[in-house]
């Protein structure tokens, strides 16, 4: 489910959104809502950025720009989506195949005309008509100026198509609270890294290392300070870890207050060291309630710690991570604890 609030939190984003939806001079209605309740709810980092854009403008949002920011940012690419680009992609074709045709055409007439053109000269003893040898070569050269124009045309559209394309793919393998990758987008990644482990090249290569990492007492927090402090929390928390990876390692929300890490090119103790590095960043840290002062109880991280084993599956390589994570948990946690081997 794309909206996995409660009826609580939802009334609280349904009160903040409706001030900022009567500002504007758009209508009322569903797509108006959808579009400031995942602003409010802080579940949509690019439209967030894109809607800050527009407002900075200082004047009201109208119909064209709720519209535009529904589709770019919260309208999934459904089959009618994936259809209207099928469609540009067959118009494109169709566009330069009538294009090709008539340059086709065109070059067939062309050639009639140097034929007759060659029969007269034999006839009239070798005096040619050069005003219709020049009337067909301008025919000839305006058809491919056409073509070459259409193809042009066409690799700009197709190049535009693409870029949708990736855009739709993209968004879908992110996280809409934090902006980290999402747990389908680190599947894909950990299937990428697994199969690049396997390679004969990658024989030598030591095995990638996994970080699973938990916010401690997080339906605690979100009990004492409410819903939206926890997802403040979880955003928090996200871009620590953000911080701390570099290079080809994956950051990713695995899912409600938990996280992972993958780090394709990182000893075991060097893995070790991160999440230690991370857990104290998350410890010495203070987040405070919107514009108050006043502080809150301090948020800490257990983490667990994994090695990949040559010709383990990804979910048992996961599964050792999450029960290090346990140990973690179990032991009192604030603290990183490595996983046992297969």
């Amino acid at each position: 489910m794309k909206y996995p609030h409660g009826k609580e939190e939802s009334a609280e984003y349904l009160r903040r959104a409706l001030p900022l939806m009567s500002n504007q001079n758009a209508a009322l209605h569903p797509i108006s809502y959808a579009v400031w309740y995942e602003y409010v709810a802080g579940m949509n980092a690019t439209l967030q950025h894109a809607i800050d854009k527009l407002l900075d403008r200082r004047a009201p949002l109208d119909e064209r720009d709720i519209s535009a920011l529904f589709e770019r940012h919260i309208a999934d690419l459904d089959s009618d989506a994936a259809s209207g680009i099928a469609a540009g992609f067959q118009k494109i074709l169709g566009e330069i195949a009538h294009s090709t045709g008539v340059a086709v055409q065109d070059a067939d007439t062309f050639g009639d005309l140097l034929q007759k053109l060659s029969h007269d000269c034999e006839s009239r003893n070798g005096v040619i008509d050069l005003k219709m040898l020049l009337a067909g070569t301008q025919v000839m050269q305006t058809s491919i100026a056409t073509l070459k124009t259409r193809l042009e045309t066409s690799q700009l559209e197709i190049d535009r198509l693409h870029k949708e394309v990736a855009r739709a793919r993209d968004a879908s393998l992110v996280d809409g609270l934090t902006g980290l990758v999402n747990r389908r987008g680190f599947d894909q990644k950990l299937a990428d890294c697994l199969a690049d482990t396997a390679a004969p090249a990658q024989t030598l290569h030591q095995g990638p290392c996994l970080l699973m990492c938990d916010i401690d007492h997080f339906k605690q927090i979100n009990d004492t300070y409410g819903h939206l402090f926890g997802d403040k929390v979880i955003r928090a928390v996200a871009a620590v870890i953000k911080e701390n990876v570099k290079g080809r390692d994956i950051a990713a929300r695995y899912g409600g207050e938990e996280f992972v890490v993958l780090l394709p090119e990182t000893s075991l103790q060097g893995a070790q060291a991160l999440a230690e590095q991370i857990r104290h960043a998350i410890e010495k840290g203070r987040i405070r309630r919107g514009s108050s002062e006043e502080a809150v109880a301090r948020v800490t991280l257990s983490l667990g710690v994994a090695r990949y084993q040559p010709g383990e599956a990804p979910a048992t390589f996961i599964e050792r991570a999450d029960r290090a994570l346990y140990l973690s948990k179990q032991n009192g946690r604030n603290r990183v604890t490595l996983a046992a081997a297969a």
